[in-house]
């Protein structure tokens, strides 16, 4: 079987582009799979091997549900029901009247959602970064078994604090396994922006798609005290996320310690 590839056509929601431009190129794909798995099913998870593989890219426009009926020489709902569970994973997002688009992931997402981090004029702020700490060596158990990684494994370890406004509000320790990262493990901090995970993409082809996420609270212990400028033993809000592909595989294991009195809780509920 074959699919056809969208190349170059990046999510620019303001305005249509032609099926016969988006459709440049003919990949051909494995989608035998499991003979016990339905069709639509099988179709989604080679779909997502090609958003995985770097085929399609974030903000590239996903194939029609006609191009692929017709390519893969399927009913309609069953090139529907694929591209809902696309849709339901968050790997695809769609445009009423403009169409399915691999969806960009949003970076520090979770941060804006529990801190407030704006700027004088109102506006949210990324926090800077502060590396202090990058080495490689053995991983804890703990993040291992998260990375789903044998254990003692070898990884890159980096401490960093984040600072707004000048005032540091975040200290984090993040863990990546060293076989996918070693240009990461290596390359000049000053390269190292305030987000990561751009850094990931372009210089590891690490795409980040989707997170799990805990929060806690615990006391700021003598170390957090001093790095977040609290007593000792004030409330800290603690943030231990993993990071995904899409392919649903770990990344990345981070926990963030954040000052309690920047945390801030909104969700809507319908």
């Amino acid at each position: 079987m074959v699919l056809y590839r969208t190349i170059g056509v990046k999510s620019n929601t303001s305005g249509m582009v032609s099926e016969q431009e988006e459709l440049k190129e003919l990949q051909s794909i494995d989608m035998s799979g499991d003979d016990r798995l339905p069709v639509y099913q099988r179709l989604a998870d080679a779909l997502r091997q090609l958003i995985t593989d770097g085929e399609l890219k974030p903000g590239d426009r996903a194939p029609s549900e006609n191009s692929l009926a017709e390519e893969f020489r399927l009913a309609p709902g069953t090139v529907r029901s694929a591209l809902d569970v696309l849709v339901a994973e968050r790997v695809l997002e769609r445009f009423q009247g403009k169409g399915t688009f691999v969806r960009k992931p949003s970076f520090d997402t979770s941060l804006f959602r529990f801190f407030r981090f704006r700027n004088s004029k109102g506006e949210i702020a990324v926090p800077e970064s502060r590396i202090l700490r990058r080495q490689v060596e053995p991983m804890p158990g703990h993040v291992a078994a998260a990375l789903e990684l044998p254990k003692g494994s070898e990884g890159v370890s980096l401490s960093r604090l984040r600072l707004h406004a000048g005032t540091p509000v975040l200290s984090e320790e993040i863990w990546l396994d060293y076989k996918r990262f070693k240009t990461f493990a290596t390359m000049p901090l000053e390269q190292i922006g305030d987000l990561l995970y751009p850094v990931y993409d372009k210089m590891c082809n690490q795409l980040v798609a989707r997170a799990d996420e805990t929060l806690t609270v615990e006391s700021a212990k003598v170390k957090i005290s001093r790095l977040l400028r609290v007593e000792k033993g004030a409330p800290i809000i603690v943030i231990e996320r993993v990071a995904k592909g899409y392919d649903n595989k770990p990344i990345e294991w981070r926990r963030s310690r954040g000052r309690a009195d920047q945390f801030s809780y909104h969700t809507e509920i319908r």
